[in-house]
This record gives structure tokens, C-alpha cells and sequence, in this order.
């Protein structure tokens, strides 16, 4: 007797030995959340103890997302071939390094050497997460693990500006970089004792692996997808106002420009966080149940962005009323969940032998938006004597940018995954009963 059947074959089961070995994954990814913003509350530190301007202070976050974006396709490439756990613990091992690196760093030039390295190790981390989640769950539960684990990276931003900010401030620049390096040590011996890339007996079919062509037919396949650029470019329109705010330039705008102190600045930063947590669990629930969901929540947040930046930089007082800064902090605190609705468009157009390179290449688009926003609000801090009015307009050309091709690609992507969804029908409804 044949019926129909919402499960697909092959489908992880889930449990609590899924959520046990699921969660050893995102504590490495937590750890790298934590070192990769790290800058953001040491960034006037920085300038000091280095002796830096703000062109200069943005090339630490720059060529850290530099890396980290470039990465990404090498990264899901590798996920793909080697498996999560040997990217993950080589990842720990380089962000570990960073971070260390750091703490050390007598100069200019060897920081900025630490922090790539930082940035190569946090490169490995996301992807290799998502990929977890899709190995150890049922695909159902894909759009609320996501969204689960960048809540999670959110709660290490949550440690950066709350404990190492006052490590920083309490103890200095070495122990307070040094000691948190130690988190990365403890992450790397969890994940080479306990964790594993698949349920037993779920393990992926064997696919052959053809050096450079095999490369070039994952990256052209998964490009080839609307999914996966409609998934890149929703990433890239709504992680970086977010991003920008919380890696480097949130604190300066709210000390100098908004006369804030470094204490109600840092409270500002956490309701980022905070903010970000929640919308987190809202925005993965409403699209575990509505799928159709996706596309409206990313575009009602891209406007919401918008519209806060334009109030919060065209008020016409010296500053800003703290009211508007609260709700201006709520809302960016929407953009990581929104920018997570980008794998949610990638997941579905690819299948699970391509699901790290097309991650890979949905990652790129935030991170790259970020870096081109740190380095103009760098630049254009430099050329107006640090007018952040005027220096924060790029968010809108990003964004502008990011909306077009969403727009563009929208269309495209939805017929394409009706036309996948009917596919998988037609497959699995003649799965013999068990």
C-alpha cells in the first residue's frame, strides 16, 4: 500500500541527541561571534592604543569582513567535501589564534594581521553550523534552527559589549583579549570529543569530487539557482545596517555625535542584542508555520531600517531624542534575523550535496555590504571632520542596491521553487509505508 507523506526519505529524526551534538557546533560558533566583535566595544581603545585615525580604525573590521566574505565559497565547498566537524575545529583553532594574536599585538600591522586571521577562522563557523542543522533535523525545522543559531551568535555580541567591555576597561588591553581566548580552546576540545557530522545511519550518498571542475560545478549550479542569488541579496540588504552599528561604528555615532556616555552607549548596543534575540524566535516561528512569509518580512524590515536612519540623521536638533535612538537600536536589532530569511530562499532551490557552497555564497552578500559601509562611513568620517550625518547616508546606497536586485530576482526564485515543491511531490508520493 502506497501513501503520501510530509516527511522526505532520508529525513533526520531530530531529538535531544540532535539538539546535544547541534548545540557543541554553535558553541563554536558562539565563541566567534564573540572574537569577531569584540572590536566593537574596544574601537576607541583601539584608535589609542594604536594610534589610528577613523579610515584607519576601519580597516581592522574591513579586512576582517574582507576575509571572512571571501571565504565563504571556499568554506561551503569544503563543508561539502570534508564534512562540519574538520572545518569547525580548524576554524576554532584560526579564531583562537586571532584573538590572541591580538591581545599581543605590539603594532598597527600585527593586529591587523591578527584580526584576518580571526576572520578566517570565524569564516568557517556559520556555514558549517547551517550544514549541521540540515544533517540533524528534519528539513521542516530548517527556518527555526537557522534562526536559532544567529540567536545564539547574538548572545555572544551580548557577551562583547557586556563582559568584555568591562574586562576591557577592568583588567586592559592584553588580559582582557588573552583571557577570552581561552573560550576558544574550550570550544575546539568539545568539538573534536563529541561532535559528529550526521546521525547514524543518515549519512550522505557517496558524490565524486574532481578537483577544479568538480569546484567550478558547485559554484556555477548553486549560482545558476534564483534561490540562491535571491537568498544572497536579502542577506546582503538587511544584515548590514545591523553589522555596521555593532562591529565598529555604533559606539563612536553615539559617544561624539549623539553625546552619549560610554555606559548608555554600551546599554544602546545591548538592546541591539536584545532586540535581535527576540525577532530572532518571532521571525523563525512565523516562517516555520507561513513560508510565504519570507519576502514581506525581509522588505518590511529593509523600510523600517530605512526610515529610522532617515529620522534619527535628519532630526534637526544637536541630537538625536533618546527616545528615537531606542527605537532606532529595536529595529536594527531586527536585521540579523531578516538577513538569516536568505538561507531560507537558498535551502529550498539547492540540493543537500550543495547545500554549503549555496550557503557559502548567501553568506557573502551581508558581509560584503558590510565591509563597503564600514570603509565608506570610514572615509567619509575623514573627509567631513567626523559628520556622521552625512557619513551614515551610505547605508541608503546599499540598500538601494540590495532592494533593486531583490526585486528583480523575486519572481524568478518563486516559480522556480513551485516547480521544485510540485517535483518533490511527485517523488515521495508513492513512498512505500513502513
Amino acid at each position: 500500500m502506497n501513501r503520501a507523506t510530509t516527511t522526505l526519505p532520508g529525513d533526520p529524526p531530530g531529538g535531544g541527541r540532535a539538539v546535544a551534538v547541534w548545540s557543541i557546533g554553535v558553541a563554536v560558533y558562539f565563541v566567534a561571534v564573540i572574537f569577531r566583535t569584540s572590536l566593537g566595544v574596544a574601537g576607541l581603545d583601539a584608535a589609542d592604543r594604536f594610534h589610528v585615525n577613523a579610515s584607519a580604525l576601519s580597516t581592522f573590521s574591513i579586512l576582517q569582513l574582507l576575509v571572512y566574505a571571501g571565504m565563504q565559497i571556499p568554506v561551503g565547498l569544503l563543508v561539502d567535501r570534508l564534512g562540519t566537524k574538520k572545518v569547525l575545529c580548524l576554524g576554532a583553532v584560526l579564531f583562537t589564534a586571532g584573538q590572541l594574536g591580538f591581545a599581543f599585538s605590539p603594532s598597527y600591522g600585527t593586529a591587523l594581521a591578527s584580526r584576518a586571521l580571526l576572520g578566517c577562522g570565524d569564516a568557517m563557523t556559520f556555514i558549517s553550523v547551517l550544514r549541521l542543522g540540515t544533517r540533524w533535523f528534519p528539513a521542516r525545522r530548517g527556518p527555526f534552527v537557522a534562526q536559532l543559531a544567529g540567536l545564539v551568535g547574538m548572545a555572544g555580541n551580548l557577551v562583547s559589549t557586556l563582559v568584555l567591555a568591562r574586562l576591557l576597561h577592568g583588567l586592559g588591553w592584553t588580559p582582557a583579549f588573552a583571557g577570552s581566548a581561552l573560550a576558544g580552546a574550550v570550544v575546539l576540545v568539545l568539538a573534536l570529543l563529541f561532535l559528529k557530522d550526521h546521525p547514524e545511519g543518515h549519512e550522505p550518498e557517496p558524490f565524486p569530487h574532481q578537483g577544479a571542475a568538480y569546484v567550478r560545478r558547485q559554484i556555477a549550479e548553486a549560482w545558476r539557482e534564483p534561490g540562491t542569488r535571491l537568498g544572497m541579496w536579502v542577506h546582503f540588504t538587511t544584515q548590514f545596517p545591523a553589522m555596521v552599528f555593532l562591529l565598529l561604528w555604533g559606539l563612536p555615532f553615539l559617544v561624539q555625535a549623539q553625546g552619549l556616555s560610554r555606559a548608555t552607549a554600551g546599554e544602546l548596543l545591548t538592546l541591539v542584542v536584545l532586540s535581535n534575540m527576540v525577532v530572532g524566535l518571532v521571525y523563525g516561528q512565523v516562517v516555520a508555520r507561513h513560508h510565504a512569509a519570507r519576502l514581506p518580512l525581509a522588505l518590511g524590515t529593509v523600510a523600517a531600517t530605512a526610515v529610522m536612519w532617515a529620522l534619527t540623521l535628519a532630526w534637526p536638533g544637536a541630537h538625536a531624542p533618546m527616545a528615537l535612538l531606542l527605537v532606532l537600536c529595536v529595529v536594527l536589532g531586527a536585521c540579523g534575523p531578516a538577513s538569516m530569511l536568505g538561507f531560507d530562499f537558498a535551502r529550498p532551490a539547492n540540493p543537500p550535496e550543495r547545500q554549503g557552497t549555496a550557503s557559502g555564497i548567501t553568506n557573502m552578500g551581508g558581509f560584503i555590504a558590510s565591509m563597503t559601509t564600514l570603509f565608506a562611513i570610514g572615509v567619509l568620517l575623514d573627509a567631513t571632520g567626523d559628520d556622521y550625518s552625512v557619513a551614515f547616508c551610505a547605508v541608503f546606497v546599499l540598500q538601494a542596491l540590495g532592494l533593486s536586485q531583490i526585486l528583480r530576482l523575486r519572481g524568478r526564485a518563486a516559480r522556480r521553487e513551485r516547480e521544485r515543491l510540485v517535483a518533490s511531490r511527485v517523488e515521495t508520493v508513492h513512498v512505500p509505508a513502513a
